[in-house]
């Protein structure tokens, strides 16, 4: 779900702030005005769309609705906006790159922290989502949150199991943080030297 969101969000990104396109002002504005939509608000017609696709309580209902986001379209635009000027793109033209090789070769590597820190958020969101997995899931396949959750009730809790469980629940965070935070870092890095 991360790549996912990660890959088409820095392509609509680039689109929104790169190409030019008849309405593309307007649909950036229905973009943006999703986030403004209670997520609450979608649970039951979204429930009822994973039961028709017969998804309910298959992992796919919880990944598909999630493979992009309002705000990483929003996160990248804003950062390929600022992050690479139009004359790199037009020698990249004059050279005779088509658009999809501009992202390719040139986007692309130039929005590597971006990405890195939308991947970061996607990722902690994802794992820490709690409300739709309950909703959507069966308690045989649960997530990590979930199940947690299901350990810490009943009439007595056992805290040494409720424990270990949330300490292996933190490997896959802190190793996703280890992965990305050397790009975070870089891209810091790297915006803090450019004067």
């Amino acid at each position: 779900m991360t790549v996912s969101v990660v890959l088409f969000s820095t392509l609509a990104g680039f689109a929104f702030a790169k190409l030019k396109f008849r309405g593309r002002n307007v649909l950036l504005l229905l973009i943006i005005g999703t986030q403004a939509i209670p997520t609450e608000l979608g649970i039951i017609p979204l429930y009822m769309m994973m039961a028709e696709f017969g998804w309910a309580g298959e992992i796919h209902a919880v990944i598909v609705p999630g493979l992009v986001t309002a705000f990483g379209v929003f996160f990248m635009r804003q950062y390929f906006e600022r992050a690479i000027p139009d004359e790199l793109l037009e020698a990249g033209r004059m050279d005779g790159c088509h658009s999809l090789r501009l992202f390719w070769h040139v986007a692309l590597p130039a929005a590597r922290p971006a990405a890195a820190v939308l991947g970061l958020f996607t990722f902690m969101q994802a794992w820490n989502d709690f409300f739709w997995p309950l909703v959507v899931l069966t308690p045989e396949n649960p997530t990590v949150q979930t199940a947690l959750s299901t350990l810490a009730s009943g009439y007595t809790t056992d805290y040494t199991l409720v424990l270990t469980a949330a300490t292996i629940g933190t490997v896959p965070v802190l190793a996703v943080f280890l992965l990305f935070g050397r790009q975070i870092v870089g891209g810091i890095m790297s915006g803090a030297v450019k004067g």
